[in-house]
């Protein structure tokens, strides 16, 4: 198949043109091209998909067998690029998010459970609506947590930053909210089990980790991935609700239960998760976070001191 991959210079977009390469798919990245291409000789497209103007003038041109559309917020990042291919295309692939769900007594989140309208991620559900409507042969993914090597969004780091330096991890809460993560080349490896899978068409599927875990348990995990006895670490609790940080981040995770079934995607993707939590988290560590030097760098621990002023 030819593909066109929006993004594919950064974390998903890097593991997902990996794999979809070795299968032998020709894949043809858009995106600013602000980043090398991860694989040498993979063609790019350079442009601003928030221009539809300039989205059309660059890609009216160009047919695909597939789209993968990584970096869509909002229902105007994607409708203009659906729009263009919408009669051309075997399949659409969207990424959304978990973050979709509306908070419920009844965990996991499952597919079709409700969504909540005031969510940040609106804009993700606003655009599997319109794709769902709109005659296009689509697909929606809705990972939770994602983390693994390039991870951009401070998550995993932000425990080995504490780890690393034998400061205490400060934790919102009595540690037992339940969350989810999955490993980002596990994500990729269930984007590409779509493809040539007609079950899949106007489905949407929750990819993570199969397995939950607790916000001490998360600690815990990545004091193992760090080389550290699980029972050698501070874990300090506090109520957040007592501070008032503004815009600072005291914690990388929503303080909530937070978790999907993945059984779904499991049994109609043919695909199983690679990692579990612990070697997931080694693999980021060890090739992402000692290689990048973050475990020497300066890092801001003004909110943390806050937090231990007053515990």
């Amino acid at each position: 198949m030819r593909i066109l991959i929006m993004g594919g210079t950064r974390f998903i977009g890097v593991f997902l043109t990996k794999i979809l390469v070795k299968q032998g798919h020709e894949v043809v990245l858009f995106n600013r091209g602000n980043k090398p291409v991860p694989i040498e000789g993979v063609e790019q497209i350079h442009g601003d998909r928030q221009d539809p103007v300039q989205l059309k003038e660059k890609l009216a041109n160009q047919k695909f067998d597939a789209i993968f559309d990584n970096n869509g917020r909002e229902l105007n990042d994607t409708q203009p690029l659906a729009e263009i291919f919408k009669d051309q295309i075997q399949h659409f692939i969207y990424v959304s998010s978990a973050g979709v769900y509306q908070k419920s007594d009844q965990m996991p989140h499952i597919e079709g459970d409700p969504v909540d309208p005031n969510s940040r991620h609106k804009g993700k559900f606003e655009t599997e609506d319109y794709l769902a409507k709109a005659g296009i042969p689509w697909t929606s993914i809705r990972p939770t947590y994602i983390y693994g090597p390039q991870n951009y969004n401070d998550l995993e780091a932000w425990f080995f930053d504490r780890l690393v330096r034998d400061r205490p991890i400060l934790i919102p809460g009595n540690g037992l909210h339940i969350t989810q993560l999955g490993h980002v080349q596990d994500l990729a490896a269930a984007m590409a089990a779509v493809l040539g899978n007609d079950q899949a068409i106007g489905q949407i599927y929750n990819i993570s980790g199969e397995r939950y875990v607790t916000f001490d348990g998360l600690a815990k995990a990545c004091a193992v991935a760090v080389g550290k006895s699980p029972d050698e670490i501070k874990l300090l609790h506090y109520n957040p609700k007592k501070f008032d940080f503004g815009k600072r981040k005291s914690f990388p995770l929503r303080v909530q239960h937070f978790f999907a079934d993945v059984h779904k995607a499991m049994t109609q993707l043919n695909w199983t998760p690679e990692f579990d939590l612990v070697s997931g988290l080694k693999d980021s560590y060890e090739h992402d976070y000692l290689p990048s030097g973050r475990h020497q760098a300066e890092i801001d621990f003004s909110v943390d001191e806050e937090i231990l002023s007053t515990l």
